[in-house]
């Protein structure tokens, strides 16, 4: 059986294990840490099987640079699940949690950078559609959803992720 629980104080390992695990490279591990230390993880939510983390949704704080810009928005990333479970409805399962958590505590807005056919199935769509771009000049990949009733509606301009993921940017 799946708990899904806040990160507490000493999951930090489990987290970096996830991670590693998921991703080809250390840098989504050293951008947890980083946001972690900088007091940038907004929502931070693992899922745990048999008192193991199996995996980790990160929420953390983005602004929009441009007219009609609202705040109180949440950039997420990373999610991780041990590959040996993906397909299994783990990351699904923390993503919805994540932003029904981002959702009760007033945030009016969430993006991601990520798979557009798997994203669209919590409510994200196309960020531009939205009037928003990204840093990384990408399009549909980057999505937005309003969290809060009409949050993105004069929103115009780019989105900008907290200096930690400065170190995506090449």
């Amino acid at each position: 059986m799946m708990n899904l629980r806040s990160e507490r104080a000493g999951d930090e390992a489990g987290i970096r294990a996830v991670h590693i695990a998921a991703f080809p490279s250390a840098l989504e591990v050293e951008l947890v840490d980083r946001l972690r230390d900088a007091g940038r993880s907004t929502v931070s939510l693992v899922a745990e099987m048999e008192s193991a983390i199996v995996g980790h949704v990160l929420f953390s704080p983005v602004t929009i640079a441009g007219d009609g810009a609202p705040g109180g928005g949440l950039g997420l990333a990373p999610l991780a699940v041990l590959p040996e479970l993906h397909g299994r409805g783990v990351g699904s399962a923390l993503a919805r949690r994540g932003l029904e958590a981002c959702r009760d505590a007033g945030h009016a807005f969430a993006v991601v950078l990520g798979e557009p056919g798997y994203y669209a199935r919590f409510g994200f769509k196309k960020a531009s559609l939205y009037g928003l771009g990204n840093e990384y000049a990408v399009d549909e990949a980057f999505m937005a959803m309003e969290l809060a009733e009409r949050a993105l509606e004069r929103a115009r301009g780019v989105v900008i992720y907290s200096p930690e993921f400065d170190l995506f940017k090449t």
